[in-house]
């Protein structure tokens, strides 16, 4: 005798929690309809870069139901034609705003779009900066050709 399969449980649906998950969904949406663009032609868009995504997959990620992996980040910034940071960060760079990030906390809103692009660290930078903290994120952060360029009499 055996035992019948057990039920199935329906799965619960997703639901990005995470401010920058969130901020993925809102931009995408923003900038899909700024373009002019449906779900069936943003996903004709992806299919084109290589990155097929279906238009119910984009449906759900716009509502926060579906999680965006790298891959698919640096297609929908392409397709887009934004920059990855321009899905990740509220449409805001005021030093007076607080967003979200997650794995950091809250940050003004100019600090994050400093990070984001590679311009500065996330943690806040002393005067003298006397941990090296400006120094270590442009070794280690930025490639050689990218890193700011210090004035003489500037170098830690």
């Amino acid at each position: 005798m055996t035992t019948p399969p057990a039920p199935k449980v329906p799965r619960k649906p997703t639901q990005i929690t995470d401010e920058t998950g969130r901020n993925v969904a809102t931009n995408v949406r923003r900038l899909r309809e700024l373009r002019g663009h449906s779900t069936y032609d943003l996903s004709r868009l992806l299919e084109a870069a290589g990155r097929p995504i279906a238009p119910s997959a984009i449906a759900k990620l716009e509502r926060g139901e579906r999680r965006v992996d790298v891959g698919d980040l640096t297609a929908l910034a392409a397709v887009l034609r934004v920059n990855p940071s321009a899905l990740m960060l509220p449409l805001t760079d005021s030093a007076a705003e607080t967003v979200e990030l997650t794995g950091v906390g809250a940050v003004s809103a100019e600090a994050a779009w400093d990070w984001m692009d590679g311009e500065m660290p996330i943690e806040r930078i002393e005067p003298g900066d006397p941990s090296g903290a400006l120094l270590q994120f442009q070794v280690y952060a930025r490639p050689r050709g990218r890193r700011m360029q210090l004035a003489p009499g500037e170098e830690n």
